[in-house]
């Protein structure tokens, strides 16, 4: 800290000034700061948590609304305005979770514009080698001709793992496309992710956060594509030949399947489920011209409960959040940066976003300037003041501070949830001829002997059905 304070304060107040012997090095170093043309000081207070500092902190975070829903038992969630980027309330935003197939958001964002929907391309076995036993599938066999447009249908409406692996070996392969992905995800600066398939399947240390994934879903409704394949309900699927079968999309918001109601306006985005992440969720819904993104992840067992806890926070956006002012912003990628949007994110850290939650445009941000630049004079008068009275103390020998009074926001933790284990041999929901997808015990979702989902069992018969199951992985 020594090497830091004495340039600081020969910058300020000049090489004739000597450092006190015991005023402290922490507030020497705030008078310091405090000193610096403020446009500084105020990238130095932006660059701790991505999308602002209340995003890390305990709790749930809203200002300005109240009657959040009572009965939310979700482990993390974020609320956010798509347009302005706004976060109006969160809980654990950047805890680290494993996502399930809501990461396959992120696959998308990095792979869907590199290959024409229009293309065709013949399935090997070697294209469905390596998914992994237990996976949700869509109905994939070797030897069939796909649309591009197709595998992508089994992404988004199946989340058909068998699908991801298809179009990454298309890639260039998995090693490949997950790289891609990481470095996708810190372009977008989601950098409490870490991928390790591109699947979203149960792995060792493959997580991610509710903000994250609200990043992924932000960013790839700005895509036609990705916007048209999120919000498809039903498609018809080759099983070879001529043949074909109906495939539904397993988000229950969006097609009223499993004892739910379609949510009024719901135009995406991607659930996801395993037997280590639980069920996990990011949605958007537009009412009146305004659309709203909600992420929820790791709800209390239910296989509805992370539908309910989703539809009951686009509730309350729709509704209280009207009047709620700004806890965070979605910041935007690296690659699409506007000038003047504030300092490049670094290390483990990243900005807020440019204007900032709260922040105001026009007129009030020259006030706020005027307020701030005061602000630091009466600083810098207060330092040189204090300094030059404790230099004069300390040669008669009486200097003490010993800096109390530094406090601040010291941005605890934000929650474990590492990813422990793989989860495989104990899914129970292997896609594999029963789809005993139970919806972790309480919903009753078994789905057993009626959703001709079995996987690569069947061959031809693999996908048929209109349950609306959210398949693992």
């Amino acid at each position: 800290m020594a090497s830091i304070t004495k340039p600081l304060l020969h910058a300020v107040y000049g090489p004739r000034v000597r450092e006190c012997s015991r005023l402290s090095r922490r507030a020497a170093l705030g008078l310091a700061v405090a000193a610096l043309p403020l446009s500084t000081a105020t990238e130095a207070a932006a660059t701790t948590v991505v999308g602002g500092e209340r995003l890390a902190r305990v709790g749930v975070q809203v200002r300005g609304a109240s009657g959040l829903p009572a009965k939310l038992t979700a482990r993390s969630w974020l609320v956010a305005d798509c347009a302005s980027g706004e976060v109006l309330a969160s809980f654990g935003a950047h805890r680290p979770l494993a996502p399930a197939s809501t990461l396959k958001m992120l696959f998308a964002d990095t792979v869907l514009n590199k290959f024409d929907r229009a293309e065709r391309y013949r399935v090997t076995d070697a294209d469905l080698a390596d998914v992994p036993a237990g996976s949700s599938l869509v109905g994939i066999k070797p030897g069939i001709t796909y649309t591009v447009e197709q595998l992508w249908q089994g992404v988004f409406l199946r989340s058909g793992n068998d699908a991801v692996h298809v179009l990454s070996h298309l890639n260039g392969g998995i090693a490949k496309t997950v790289a891609e992905m990481q470095a996708k995800a810190e372009d977008l600066r989601a950098l409490d992710t870490r991928v390790v398939s591109p699947d979203g399947f149960d792995h060792k240390g493959q997580i991610s956060s509710a903000y994250d994934l609200t990043l992924f879903a932000r960013h790839g409704l700005r895509d036609a594509d990705f916007r048209g394949y999120c919000g498809t309900r039903i498609a018809d699927f080759p099983a070879g030949g001529s043949k074909t079968f109906q495939i539904q999309n397993t988000d229950r918001l969006l097609t009223g399947a499993w004892g739910l109601k379609t949510y009024d306006g719901l135009i995406g985005v991607k659930n996801g489920y395993t037997s280590h992440a639980g069920n996990t969720f990011t949605g958007a819904a537009t009412r009146g011209g305004r659309t709203l993104l909600v992420t929820v992840m790791h709800p209390d067992a239910g296989g509805n409960a992370v539908y309910e806890q989703t539809a009951a926070l686009l509730d309350w956006g729709f509704t209280h959040g009207r009047s709620a002012r700004a806890v965070g912003a979605l910041v935007e990628p690296l690659s699409e940066r506007r000038p003047g949007t504030g300092p490049a994110s670094g290390g483990k850290t990243g900005p807020a976003a440019a204007g900032a939650p709260g922040s105001a445009a026009g007129g009030g941000s020259s006030w706020r300037l005027a307020e701030g630049a005061a602000g630091a004079a009466a600083l810098l008068g207060a330092g040189v003041w204090a300094l030059r009275r404790r230099s004069a103390r300390s040669t008669a020998g009486t200097a003490g501070d010993t800096g109390r009074g530094t406090g601040g926001d010291t941005e605890r933790g934000t929650g474990g949830g590492t990813g422990r284990g793989t989860g495989r041999g104990t899914r129970g929901d292997t896609g594999r001829g029963t789809r005993a997808d139970t919806g972790r015990g309480t919903a009753g979702d078994t789905g057993r002997g009626t959703r001709g989902r079995t996987g690569r069992s069947t061959g031809v018969g693999a996908g048929h059905g209109l349950g609306g199951d959210e398949p693992p992985g």
